[in-house]
């Protein structure tokens, strides 16, 4: 009956209020980005129930944890990048406790200590990837894609998929123009606006639910995925392939945070732990195709999955790579002004 109620409650979206239950740890994540087994081998193991909730956009996620109070509150989520330093600064995150982490000395010294977050007092790492090009190699004909420019071709109207992320797609078009994907000058922000609305009759979908989809679907031919994502599609259609533009992949972090009004942080000290544990890192990494920063995992990966570019990138995939970082809120909202324009068609 527990388990019923817990589905009932997920169904209603009131899975944030479960919490009262010492045994439930309430996490707050992005669809399809943790394996099932993983959830249920925690929950046999230390006798937690875990009640999985999702988001489509770290935008979503930061306002739904900014209104949320202690009696509807999640136990661990998992924003990207410069979102970590935004709750961080903002004050809506609970330190974490080191003394209570399993395994964090197993982690790439590259991925840990970030400007995001110095010294992780506030998060610890989850996986890491790319947002880059995808294609489907069966219906692309002429000259290969290389680059984020390429996408504004003519033979691609209709066919292209933008992820549903107002920074990846500025970041895409800022960097076309030669700037910083973190650019927080109002002219270059605008400049790239006016660069994507000559891109917006080619766009035939926005999508950061499963951005392999609208290509396993038969909707576009062409845009941006996560690398992930790529890895997963390609299970279905071998023709979709992973591309590194030559003006630089997007490169981003995803890591567990633990929100300030947290009513299990002991759960979740403890899930961060069991996700941290080798087999569990390579299992994640293998079963959705992302890099886990846990160094020992790797080695656990068969050469299938250790050397596939698209999980793995090599240095030279990496050339011209940018993270992107807190650019605080006014940017921020002259950002949002063009997105809605941009989105609405103005």
């Amino acid at each position: 009956m527990k388990k019923l109620a817990l589905a009932a409650m997920l169904a209603l979206g009131l899975t944030g209020c479960s919490s009262d239950d010492p045994q439930v740890l309430n996490l707050y994540n992005w669809s399809e980005y943790m394996p099932q087994e993983v959830l249920t081998r925690f929950e046999e193991e230390t006798g937690i129930q875990v009640v999985y909730t999702t988001y489509d956009s770290n935008e979503a996620m930061y306002a739904r944890l900014k209104l949320l109070d202690e009696s509807a509150a999640y136990d661990l989520a998992v924003p990207s990048t410069y979102y970590v330093s935004k709750m961080r600064n903002e004050g809506l995150l609970m330190p974490i406790d080191r003394s209570k982490i399993s395994g964090f000395d197993q982690l790439d010294p590259e991925i840990t200590g970030l400007d995001i977050d110095p010294d992780n007092q506030y998060s610890v790492p989850y996986l890491w990837g790319t947002t880059g090009i995808g294609v489907d190699t069966a219906d692309i004909e002429g000259e290969p894609v290389t680059a984020w420019e390429d996408l504004w071709d003519e033979r691609f109207k209709g066919r292209v998929i933008l992820t549903n992320d107002m920074r990846e797609v500025f970041h895409m078009g800022l960097r076309v123009l030669g700037y910083s994907g973190n650019s927080t000058d109002p002219q270059q922000i605008e400049e790239a606006y006016l660069k994507l609305t000559e891109l917006m009759p080619s766009v035939r979908t926005f999508n950061s639910d499963a951005p392999r989809m609208p290509f396993l679907e038969g909707e576009a031919d062409v845009g941006m995925i996560w690398n992930g994502e790529a890895v997963m599609g390609k299970e279905s259609m071998e023709t979709l392939e992973y591309v590194y533009p030559k003006e630089g992949v997007i490169a981003w972090l995803d890591s567990f945070v633990i929100p300030k009004n947290a009513k299990n942080p002991e759960a979740a000290h403890k899930f961060i732990s069991f996700v941290l544990q080798p087999e569990i890192a390579a299992l994640i990494s293998e079963d959705i195709g992302y890099a886990t920063p846990v160094l020992s995992a790797r080695e656990l990966l068969g050469e299938e999955i250790a050397g596939d570019r698209s999980s793995y990138p090599t240095p030279e995939d990496m050339v011209n790579a940018e993270f992107q970082s807190d650019i605080g809120d006014e940017a921020l909202q002259i950002y949002a002004k063009y997105w809605e324009k941009l989105k609405s068609g103005l």
